[in-house]
């Protein structure tokens, strides 16, 4: 692997249920995520904080189009917090069904709190971890913290809403920590992604690095 491949998919989730999109601060990062999966072929995605699925269906798509043997997990209670607010069954029901109608081989639900999943990885097993749930400062340094030995050598980490100073969300100060101390690339769009490899980088990363002004603007275009 020597270059970045942009790809034009067809993101077959928001044809069968647009509110996804509309209730997504991610949709400026879904073809980026595509891309990244399709470039990295990860063994298994794990994702804190699913909702509508915007990420986690992007994610699917690319492993199902590509027909890799990733394994993806989506981990959340579909009940809401203080800043997504109160949600009932709707939810977890639609993104049940899409699930298991469009990535049945590809996705895994876990309805659970984040603590709670933790249990079900063993450690040094998730290639790439989404973090995108209760956006206190506390509440996601915990679970950066708590799901850090699950990550793999050279596995990544992403962090939604880095950006958002407002709000109560404190992911922007945890970002300012964790990229002080290790190798890591950054979107300002759509809430802000971070992508931080604590682990230690590899190939993959050397080819973000290198192109990365064109990437970026490729996708904030």
């Amino acid at each position: 692997m020597t270059i970045w491949q942009k790809h034009s998919p067809t993101f077959e989730y928001e044809k069968l249920e647009p509110r996804i999109l509309q209730h997504s601060a991610w949709v400026g990062h879904r073809h980026f995520c595509y891309d990244f999966i399709r470039q990295h072929e990860p063994n298994v995605a794990v994702e804190l904080g699913t909702h509508w699925g915007a990420s986690f269906f992007s994610m699917c798509q690319a492993v199902k189009d590509a027909a890799l043997p990733t394994s993806c997990y989506a981990v959340d209670t579909w009940v809401g917090d203080a800043h997504s607010g109160q949600y009932g069954n709707e939810v977890y029901d639609q993104v049940s069904s899409l699930a298991s109608s469009l990535y049945p081989n590809v996705s895994h639900l876990l309805r659970t709190t984040f603590d709670e999943a933790l249990g079900q990885f063993a450690n040094g097993s998730i290639d790439l971890l989404h973090i995108d749930g209760f956006h206190q400062y506390e509440a996601v340094k915990h679970d950066y913290e708590s799901w850090l030995p699950k990550l793999a050598p050279h596995g990544v980490i992403w962090f939604h809403d880095i950006s958002i100073h407002a709000y109560g969300f404190g992911v922007w100060k945890l970002w300012q920590e964790l990229k002080e101390q290790y190798p890591s690339l950054q979107f300002e769009h759509s809430g802000g992604l971070g992508i931080l490899f604590p682990k230690g980088i590899n190939q993959h990363y050397h080819v973000l690095e290198k192109h990365w002004a064109e990437i970026k603007q490729g996708y904030e275009s």
